[in-house]
């Protein structure tokens, strides 16, 4: 008990507001979801129904469109290293990575992976110039890795 000029009690139980807690976060990332709309160059990212994040993203270019289709994230990485899809030269983090800080990889042909990362030129975010993945401005991504867990659904349409 609390008392000062006025007297707090906390509620038992049965009384209480139905407040639950989390307490697996692998069940609690069920509930969250990507949906990226190519159309408009967005990734919007829901909790439940609630949308909680829309991000503008550079698209793939002719002839290395990003895949449509349900995915969900298989992998997550920091300071990735970029392995150049034609050359295979493997470019490490770094100023001269393109990817950035971040990699959040949701489709693969075990040759080539594709998935949202950062970029080190942030003009470029909003148009088709990809090699299919989904390029971020480096505050976003940063976001949005924090709020996906390996799983997480991601929807790529048209």
């Amino acid at each position: 008990m609390i008392e000062n000029s006025t007297t707090f009690r906390a509620k038992p139980i049965q009384e209480a507001s139905s407040i639950m807690p989390i307490l697996n976060f692998a069940i609690a990332s069920i509930s969250s979801h990507l949906i990226v709309d190519l159309s408009d160059a967005k990734v919007y990212s829901y909790w439940g129904n609630k949308r909680i994040g829309t991000y503008p993203v550079a698209i793939g270019q002719k002839g290395w469109e990003t895949p449509t289709g349900s995915f969900q994230v298989v992998k997550k990485i920091r300071n990735p290293v970029w392995v150049q899809p034609i050359t295979q030269k493997h470019i490490p983090t770094g100023k001269d990575n393109p990817l950035g800080d971040r990699w959040i990889g949701f489709w693969s042909d075990d040759r080539h992976e594709i998935g949202f990362h950062g970029t080190h030129d942030e003009k470029l975010v909003g148009q088709p110039i990809s090699h299919g993945c989904l390029r971020m401005r480096n505050r976003d991504i940063h976001s949005l890795y924090d709020q996906v867990t390996i799983g997480t659904p991601v929807i790529v349409r048209k």
